[in-house]
């Protein structure tokens, strides 16, 4: 699958199982890197990108 666009969440956390018109794979749990505010899906590359906006707890 080739996703072109990143989806802008506003957790860190975010659950990704592919696109199902395409048969979609094992749902997968990924963490927005801190650094780049991003996460990418190893089986579809899927970009998730943290909305510059989004309310995120500090550690």
């Amino acid at each position: 699958m080739t996703n072109t666009a990143p989806t802008t969440v506003t957790s860190t956390t975010v659950a990704c199982d592919g696109d199902q018109q395409e048969g979609g794979h094992p749902r997968v749990y990924l963490t927005i890197d801190p650094e780049t505010r991003k996460a990418v899906c190893p089986y579809c590359s899927k970009v998730f990108v943290l909305d510059p906006n989004a309310k995120v707890a500090a550690h």
